[in-house]
């Protein structure tokens, strides 16, 4: 055992044996999600949970000043929690603060020092704190909220009187209410989560461990996306075979977003069925259903996951970024501003990726560790050069690789981070760093139909189109609504290199579909229709191309193609000088005689 100088925070829920007696199961759910909520806010002042006490917990902490910050941070993210339930359902801590000796054995602490902290959360008022005069002499001079004095306490078996100050959330001081709301938040507090609820089985008890097993595994492959959070096991499964509303679950476990699904089986065949849910507006965001021979049950069980994570993911995506902002417009954070940033991104027109681009500078300015949107603003750079919309130089590429790299460092088990280094990689022709990189992005997420495709992508540039063009087949296969990933495209270039043009134009046309204007998509159309010898054709699409971009040359187009086969170069070269594509931009010189005559 030692002794140790500690800030202790203890805290109860106000009424927990009330709720308890109207609705155990619901009232123990709430307190589990509640303490889940709060727990990143612990850690990030310093502290360590000591015990959980049934109603409440005990905290450690080695700054009196994190204690405090942390206990009224705490309060103000539960005040918002509580906002739109009904007053019987709220449920409000009441905290206690103190600093003193503590005695540590193992993992415990005990003493005065525990008792006193005790106390102080019974004098708290629900949703207040409670802070000794010895913990509020430390640390008032740090603290940005003003606390009250409370007067002098006597405590049950603590000899000396304590000299209490609070904080409570109806105080007169708007700071004091809510010392830090929804604005002022790390931004990871904000982003979307998703809670995934056990598929139901409507087959036979035996199918019941294949249900289990497909859901287990998909909150595991969906945690491995950087963009939202998603609830553990033992929050969804706690609501397994309860006839609760979506709406109810939602408030319970904080989910922004649910996922349920079941599971049929007639026979050999198998049939799973899913689909996202906004549970506050009761919105259906995406259904799905996969039928399949049954086989090799875990090989089965681990298709359908790979095909409803690439399938949901990205409708998480789309939902975020069409979400309304959860701070107001006067006072937008960093993860406001990438929200923002992400709306206009995936309208996909000139004007949007230039105003995407600007939210995302923001984003990046107010908070410079936002991986996420350093990694959308290297994508959108380097479309915009592949759309003809923004102009490739240098400096544009140094600083994708830059935020590339950036992206790498600051969240480095994100594959979307390692899939945009291995693509600027590629496209600058750096073939090695490039694979390296897009082999990373899968290990870390062999979900990511992203980082699946743009493996393909480093094939592609090193002349194994064959290799490319199965995962780009894959990735359209699994995951076809994310603006990030042009396979189309891509598929277009892979399928010319191989002379295969009417799967070129076939792959060219789909791509045009939802980017009429696509610069490298018109340039390819018109090479392939080119050595197709439909001269006529290729003319055509060669005048729509120039017509759209003016100037453009065939030097010009290709600097942007460091290809590591010569003979892919010389190829997409000759497709594009055959149909009618400048080499060059011609310079008229009037002669003498012309000059004379025009004066």
């Amino acid at each position: 055992m030692e002794r140790r100088l500690a800030a202790i925070v203890c805290a109860d829920v106000a009424g927990y044996s009330r709720m308890m007696s109207a609705d155990e199961e619901g009232t123990h759910a709430a307190f589990k999600a509640h303490r889940s909520a709060i727990y990143p806010i612990i850690l990030n002042h310093g502290g360590r949970l000591v015990k959980n006490t049934g109603d409440g917990f005990l905290l450690e902490f080695p700054s009196v000043v994190g204690a405090v910050e942390s206990a009224i941070a705490m309060q103000g993210l539960m005040a918002e929690r509580n906002q739109n339930l009904p007053v019987d359902r709220a449920m409000q801590f009441r905290l206690g603060v103190h600093m003193g000796d503590v005695i540590a054995d193992e993992d415990e602490v005990f003493g005065d020092g525990v008792n006193i902290a005790v106390r102080l959360e019974a004098v708290a008022a629900p949703g207040g704190v409670a802070v000794s005069a010895k913990a509020y002499t430390e640390a008032s001079k740090h603290l940005s909220v003003p606390l009250v004095d409370a007067g002098s306490h006597r405590f049950k078996n603590i000899d000396e009187t304590v000299d209490v100050w609070t904080w409570e959330p109806d105080g007169s001081n708007t700071r004091a209410r809510q010392p830090r709301g929804a604005a002022d938040l790390p931004s990871q507090y904000r982003t979307a989560i998703v809670g995934v609820l056990p598929f139901a089985n409507l087959s036979d008890g035996a199918d019941e461990y294949f249900s289990d097993g497909l859901t287990e595994d998909l909150i595991h492959a969906l945690s491995l996306q950087s963009f939202y959070r998603v609830l553990s096991r033992n929050s969804t499964f706690a609501f397994k075979g309860k006839n609760l509303s979506a709406r109810l679950i939602a408030r319970e476990t904080d989910a922004t977003y649910l996922i349920q699904g079941s599971v049929r089986r007639s026979g050999s065949k198998i049939r799973v069925t899913a689909e996202l849910i906004a549970p506050e507006k009761g919105e259906q965001l995406w259904t799905g259903r996969y039928d399949r021979n049954m086989g090799d049950l875990f090989a089965l069980q681990d298709e359908i996951t790979t095909d409803l994570s690439a399938a949901l993911a990205p409708e998480i995506y789309r939902a975020e970024a069409s979400a309304p902002a959860r701070s107001s417009s006067a006072d937008l954070t960093a993860w406001d501003r990438f929200l923002r940033g992400l709306s206009h991104y995936y309208r996909q027109t000139k004007p949007d990726f230039e105003a995407a681009i600007a939210c995302f500078r923001e984003a990046m300015a107010l908070d410079p560790t936002l991986a996420i949107a350093r990694s959308y603003l290297g994508t959108i750079l380097v479309q915009g050069v592949q759309y003809g919309w923004i102009k490739s130089t240098r400096q544009l590429w140094a600083e994708a690789m830059g935020l590339a790299e950036s992206s790498v460092r600051l969240d480095p088990r994100s594959s979307f981070a390692f899939s945009i280094l291995a693509y600027v990689h590629a496209m600058e022709g750096d073939y090695e760093a490039a694979l390296g990189a897009a082999k990373r992005a899968v290990e870390l997420n062999p979900y990511d139909m992203g980082a699946c495709g743009v493996l393909g992508f480093c094939h592609l540039v090193v002349g194994e189109h064959r290799q490319a063009i199965e995962l780009f087949s894959m990735a359209v296969q699994k995951g076809t609504s994310d603006p990030r990933y042009q396979w189309a495209a891509l598929n277009a270039f892979s399928h010319y290199s191989l002379r295969q043009y009417d799967a070129s134009l076939s792959w060219a046309r789909e791509a045009l579909y939802l980017n009429s204007t696509h610069l490298q998509v018109l340039a390819v159309r018109a090479a392939a229709l080119a050595q197709m010898g439909r001269t006529e054709d290729a003319a055509k699409a060669a005048e729509v191309l120039l017509s759209s971009f003016p100037g453009l040359t065939v030097e010009r187009h290709l600097r942007n193609f460091r290809w590591k086969n010569p003979a892919d170069i010389a190829h997409y070269r000759e497709g594009l000088v055959k149909a009618g594509v400048p080499s060059t931009k011609l310079t008229l010189v009037a002669s003498n005689s012309q000059l004379k005559s025009n004066c």
